[in-house]
């Protein structure tokens, strides 16, 4: 039967590939595994990725730093807007003295129930950690954040709708969503196995214009969920398609994963990946060396002269 194991990785769309990096590692205290290019088009662009300290397919942060591209996105609702990362629980005081120290302003919120801190990207984009308990993701120790307060991984997305109604259909019929919660101007779905980042928060949102879909600086471009395997990803296609929901890519070879992109009835773009079983992010890098190289596709390998020269540079040093 076809299944959802639980989140692999989200996509957003930022600025600058050092203000990201400085965010990401540097504040966050994310591991860098990966930096490697935008595979589609033309247009030489970085993707980043951060994770936690293995790597786990839940855990994973990527980025398109368009500023140098000159594309900006438009924040609104039928789209992505929400990224959630799961951290010990306690350890929200500790993470909002680190953050207020450098100089990212962050807002104590209740939501469902539970205490989160809320704060942007430096492009804008909306971020919140969620304390969580008995979750087994280990931390990343070596960018200045100890271990009971480092960032597990994914917790979920928060997608903003104008209605809910065919988003929370799609996620109960194709996403196999369960625990379904209602609280105000929000509407949940958990997709996948607990601790594996697949909680889907639909924000009711009448208020903006819709979002920008396409790459461009300040938005969420894609949620990708983990199929674990060709067969499973081909079955959960398959399934999509056949009630009618045809706006669905074929395979995709990502060199890490491979996968298969659907756009949403709430307009969130969702991604179905299988991690390669050739190693993974470790295919190109040992578990030790990850994120230390730039790394190209085949196809793309022939440039690589011509592509560093017109990327910017990036130094990757955690803040201690």
């Amino acid at each position: 039967m076809a299944h959802v194991h639980g989140s692999h990785h989200i996509t957003l769309s930022v600025g600058s590939a050092q203000e990201d990096v400085d965010f990401h590692v540097g504040t966050l205290g994310m591991r860098f595994i990966k930096r490697t290019v935008l595979f589609d088009g033309s247009l030489p662009i970085y993707h980043l990725y951060y994770s936690n300290a293995a790597g786990d397919p839940s855990s994973v942060v990527t980025t398109f730093p368009f500023r140098q591209a000159g594309l900006m996105g438009r924040r609104g609702t039928n789209q992505a807007r929400e990224v959630h990362l799961a951290v010990p629980s306690g350890s929200l005081d500790y993470w909002q003295e680190r953050l207020s120290g450098r100089g990212v302003e962050v807002e104590n919120a209740e939501v469902l129930d539970q205490r989160r801190l809320l704060f942007r990207h430096p492009t804008g984009i909306e971020y919140a950690l969620v304390g969580v308990e008995g979750d087994s993701r280990v931390g990343w120790t070596e960018g200045g954040v100890a271990q009971e307060h480092a960032i597990h991984g994914i917790y979920g997305v928060g997608v903003h709708v104008a209605n809910p109604e065919n988003m929370v259909e799609f996620l109960s019929d194709s996403f196999y969503g369960k625990s379904l919660v209602e609280e105000g101007d929000r509407v949940v779905h958990q997709v996948g196995q607990p601790s594996q980042g697949g909680s889907v928060e639909l924000v009711v949102n009448r208020t903006d214009e819709p979002g920008t879909w396409r790459y461009g600086e300040g938005t969420i471009h894609h949620f990708a969920w983990n199929a674990q395997t060709l067969e499973n990803q081909d079955a959960l296609k398959f399934e999509i398609e056949g009630v009618g929901y045809t706006d669905i890519s074929e395979l995709k070879d990502r060199k890490y994963f491979k996968s298969v992109y659907v756009r949403t009835p709430g307009g969130a773009l969702f991604e179905l990946a299988v991690t390669h079983a050739e190693g993974g992010w470790t295919c190109d890098e040992s578990p030790q060396e990850l994120g230390s190289k730039f790394q190209l596709p085949d196809q793309f390998e022939a440039r690589r002269a011509e592509l560093l020269d017109q990327l910017e540079p990036i130094q990757v040093a955690a803040d201690d």
